[in-house]
């Protein structure tokens, strides 16, 4: 395996050389070896490295000691961000190796804990690509103060190798222009249906209410006190989409028709008036090259 700092050999340290005590190599390892390990602030990354200090030291110039915690906090508080995320995608994009056929998940999150003073939009908020086969994260876009999760897919998508997969993605990813670019890019995508596109919504409902499902496949599980069985049912007769020609490569619909119960009784199998069933629907598009 190649080092991760051959990666981060580009960039520029924005201290001032004389006061330089430990090199940026040495800070950004540590820090990146800590967080995949687990480490949620900079005491935890400072822990890592003196626990670590012998391994570390067999790549990392660690002649000064393990940087404070202050040390790590000012470094990156300062640090050009859009270079070290540049970096990190370089990285990610030549160790993982996307599978024909892989599924990558894009969705949002916000961070919790990234604001401090708690007030509606002042939180941080970031997109992300997710690789089941790998495990791992391919990438990740902020979304903008002002913005959404619309105009920072795109530019996620943009980063990404994704010939041969399939993305899926929430209803807020439910876009023409979404479903063109992933097209472009030589894949495939599944997109979830909800009130945003009302019309295409009543197309699919009108649809299932029409046609004979072509496939339909029946999933339960229990845990957590719950018992939920999914039913998902495929038809390839896209024509009730009025808009049709919108999406590009559209092929198939399918709806997921969820049921869960909170059970009270320890026995599972104790299903009767103890129980609460909640279902939901979830209509789908999705291509196919």
């Amino acid at each position: 395996m190649v080092s991760p700092m051959k990666y981060f050999a580009a960039m520029v340290d924005h201290r001032h050389a004389s006061y330089v005590t430990h090199p940026l190599p040495t800070i950004i390892g540590i820090t990146i070896a800590a967080v995949i390990c687990g480490a949620q602030d900079w005491y935890d990354v400072e822990d890592y490295g003196i626990e670590k200090q012998t391994w570390l030291s067999q790549f990392l110039d660690l002649s000064n000691g393990i940087p404070a915690h202050d040390t790590f906090n000012l470094f990156f508080q300062r640090v050009d961000t859009r270079a070290l995320e540049q970096c990190f995608e370089k990285w990610v994009s030549e160790v993982a190796t996307l599978a024909e056929g892989g599924i990558i998940s894009i969705d949002g999150k916000t961070l919790r804990g990234s604001s401090e003073s708690k007030e509606p939009g002042s939180f941080i908020h970031m997109v992300s690509a997710w690789c089941s086969e790998n495990h791992l994260v391919l990438a990740q876009q902020k979304v903008d103060d002002k913005s959404n999760e619309i105009t920072a897919i795109p530019t996620l998508l943009d980063l990404l190798v994704i010939k041969g997969c399939l993305v899926t993605i929430d209803a807020m990813g439910c876009q023409v222009k979404i479903a063109e670019k992933i097209v472009d890019k030589e894949a495939d995508y599944l997109l979830a249906v909800k009130e945003n596109q009302k019309f295409l919504l009543d197309d699919i409902q009108e649809a299932f209410g029409s046609t004979a499902a072509k496939d339909t496949y029946k999933q339960s599980n229990v845990g957590h006190g719950r018992l939920e069985t999914r039913i998902t049912s495929v038809i390839d007769d896209t024509d009730w989409i009025c808009q049709k020609e919108e999406w590009k490569n559209l092929r198939s619909l399918s709806k997921v028709e969820g049921t869960r119960y909170n059970k009270k009784l320890k026995n599972r199998k104790a299903l009767s008036a103890t129980t609460f069933p909640v279902k939901r629907l979830l209509p789908v598009i999705f291509s196919r090259r």
